[in-house]
């Protein structure tokens, strides 16, 4: 896939329990509302390129970058940092943009943020995409893995600080995907204590109890060959959701770099929940 030119975007930013969070919007003013969160660390370039082709199918498309991320807010405690709370976050930024019911999704720590945000507030969400989510057959392996990385933060801090200095310096391609994993790896050591230690300490999806109600369409999507996300719990979760369908990616990037496969399912899911939305060209956006 040829690189992206870089495009400038506009952020906006509004305020949730004293933070500001920031987001971006693309897509008509009137089209059906889509709201895509970040995954760990990253920050809304994740989802950048997807939410152009929603936004060329005539669908508002609205990206969060969740508390500790992107250009929101960092504070350098775990206190707020907690995967519930990123839940209440994507209904905030919907009452800040009046908008009584949207789509709401997200990759990785967005899915499971879009899980908390539907249990708490059911009436808000009208549907559910979830990428790559984090359940309990893949928490033994985060734990092994975020709780070294706790740890480097912190006795490590020097070091850390260095590298991701390295890295904030490095001019960023064309390509956004690529361009926001270099900004996950520039975070500042403090910031990603913080960012991990809360998600750590909060809960980590709904009880199955929980998903069993969530009645809103959802769409599901894993891979093979990865232990964070493991593809058993994408297939448990299509399960557990009483109006689930289930698509499976090829690779943890073919939605990111390879998008023609998957996107028309995608834009079919978003098509079948109401009347189509006026169909919008890239020119006219």
């Amino acid at each position: 896939m040829a690189a992206r030119r870089p495009v400038a975007v506009e952020r906006e930013r509004f305020d949730w329990q004293g933070y500001a969070l920031a987001f971006e919007q693309y897509g008509p003013a009137k089209g059906p509302a889509v709201l895509l969160m970040n995954g760990l660390l990253l920050d809304s370039l994740i989802n950048r390129p997807l939410a152009r082709r929603m936004a060329a199918d005539g669908f508002r498309v609205i990206l969060l970058d969740l508390l500790g991320h992107g250009a929101s807010d960092r504070p350098i405690h775990a206190t707020m940092n907690r995967i519930d709370f990123y839940g209440d976050q994507a209904i905030a930024c919907l009452d800040h943009l009046g908008i009584d019911q949207a789509v709401v999704g997200g990759v990785s720590l967005g899915a499971i943020a879009t899980l908390h945000a539907t249990a708490k507030y059911p009436e808000r969400v009208r549907a559910q995409i979830l990428e790559m989510p984090v359940m309990e057959r893949s928490t033994i392996f985060a734990a092994l893995l975020l709780v070294p990385l706790v740890l480097s933060t912190q006795y490590l801090r020097p070091l850390v600080r260095g590298f991701t200095g390295l890295v904030r310096r490095l001019p960023r391609p064309g390509n956004e995907v690529i361009a926001g994993g270099m900004n996950a790896a520039s975070n500042r050591p403090e910031e990603i204590a913080a960012v991990l230690h809360g998600i750590l300490v909060g809960p980590v999806v709904p009880p199955y109890p929980e998903r069993k109600r969530m009645t809103q369409p959802a769409l599901v999507i894993g891979h093979k060959g990865d232990w964070l996300h493991n593809l058993q719990d994408a297939h448990a979760l299509a399960r557990q959701l009483p109006d689930a369908r289930f698509i499976e990616a090829r690779s943890i990037l073919e939605l990111r770099l390879k998008p023609d496969r998957l996107y028309p399912a995608i834009r079919d899911f978003l098509l079948s929940l109401d009347a189509a939305p006026r169909q919008t060209k890239i020119g006219e956006l």
